[in-house]
């Protein structure tokens, strides 16, 4: 049901000229100064900095350069990404676009565009394209300006749309600054593990010299098997070490776990054929891994916590990466035969836990704002379904909160 005072429509009444489709540069001889983007251009509510590339000395536009208050729409991607769209507000240099996209002007005296921008983004919206959408390939689908033109509008009183588009702006400002506080803290973070882990910069209370240790000094393997009641855990790269049936992902494990390690609160546990990437956690539970892992147990001059760290230094890292042995990349592997003879540079025990409390430290700063971020979207989300179909009205006269 249509809300009182809305009214229905589709895109093109509410269009500023005609739609466009993108561009492939074509050679030339000249310097263009242009910067186009990519098939990732578009992300969810911004530009991906990191998809828009400066145009080759013999490349050059045809015409299709971007300007302030155009909307682009992902015309061909893959289903869950077709129909992405962003209005661009000058906020990345000027770009062409390719001919993967679409580009149209909304006429302000029909609609507000901040409006019709958060419009897009809906999903209802979004499920109309993916619905409308066309293509042989699952991976691969694409919409035209038919469907485009034909997108179905929900449409409110031009001031209730401007009233619409300042609220939600507003959560998409604490978002961005959320967002920005949390990549500033992961910065912080790598910065700070750096120069901890290295000795670059020491904590207050520790002047001691460390010393060159062999791995193998410091943590001896665990070849346990589990009990029949031990709960099957996952080792991952980001969230440590969870329950399997936690994970998300499908049970592939075997029936018979006889074979199965046992990890225990305080060991570390790492891919065997991926310690060359990084893969390994510590954990903080009692279980059984799958026996393509290696499970370390630290010795008593050994805090966990501060390895966990360490074994995720870019410069450790390449170690391990050294010390695989494999033909091809699909068959390294870091045993703990291997393992065992690496050396590195440690302080005392005592340090070691100190700087382990610190990074942990950072991680719960970061956890917050991860946790923050995700309830701002959820919120905004749910704000839009509720503002964007007029199951909740607003007061036009008032001013946005």
């Amino acid at each position: 049901m249509v809300p009182e005072g809305w009214s229905t429509t589709k895109l093109k009444t509410l269009l500023e000229g005609a739609v466009k489709n993108g561009y492939s540069p074509i050679a030339c001889e000249e310097e263009t100064g242009y910067w186009v983007l990519g098939l990732g251009a578009l992300g969810d509510d911004r530009f991906n900095p990191k998809e828009i590339k400066p145009v080759e000395p013999t490349e050059k536009v045809r015409g299709a350069l971007l300007y302030s208050g155009d909307f682009l729409v992902s015309r061909s991607n893959t289903p869950d990404k077709v129909g992405r769209s962003i209005m661009y507000k000058g906020e990345v240099p000027q770009c062409s676009y390719p001919d993967l996209m679409m580009r149209f002007r909304i006429n302000p005296a029909y609609a507000n565009p901040d409006f019709i921008e958060h419009k897009l983004k809906s999903s209802d919206i979004r499920r109309y394209f993916k619905n409308s959408a066309a293509g042989s390939s699952a991976s691969m689908v694409k919409i035209n300006k038919g469907v485009l033109e034909n997108t179905p509008i929900y449409l409110p009183p031009l001031p209730e749309q401007k009233k619409i588009a300042q609220i939600l702006s507003t959560w998409d400002q604490a978002i961005t600054a959320t967002e920005r506080l949390l990549e500033s803290s992961q910065q912080r973070k790598k910065g700070l593990m750096q120069q901890l882990l290295t000795g670059k910069k020491r904590l207050p209370g520790f002047e001691g010299e460390w010393s060159v240790r062999c791995l193998g000094d410091l943590f001896a393997e665990r070849n346990e098997s589990g009990t029949d009641n031990s709960p099957l855990l996952s080792i991952t790269s980001n969230e440590g070490v969870i329950y399997q049936d936690e994970s998300g992902r499908k049970d592939t494990s075997n029936a018979d776990k006889s074979k199965y390690k046992r990890i225990c609160p305080g060991d570390i546990g790492y891919n065997t054929m991926r310690m060359w990437q990084g893969r390994s956690s510590l954990s903080d539970k009692d279980g059984v891994v799958s026996p393509a892992y290696t499970i370390l147990a630290p010795i008593k001059e050994a805090d966990s916590l501060f390895f966990s760290y360490l074994f995720k230094l870019p410069a450790m890292v390449h170690v391990f990466y050294r010390r695989s042995q494999g033909l091809v990349s699909d068959t390294w592997n870091l045993k703990y035969t291997h393992f065992k003879k690496i050396e590195w540079m440690v302080p005392p025990k005592t340090e070691q836990a100190a700087i382990g409390k610190t990074l942990l430290i950072s991680d719960f700063e970061i956890s917050a704002l991860k946790v923050k971020l995700d309830c701002l979207k959820q919120e905004k989300k749910a704000l839009m379904q509720e503002l964007l179909t007029g199951k909740r009205r607003v007061n036009a006269e008032t001013e946005a909160a």
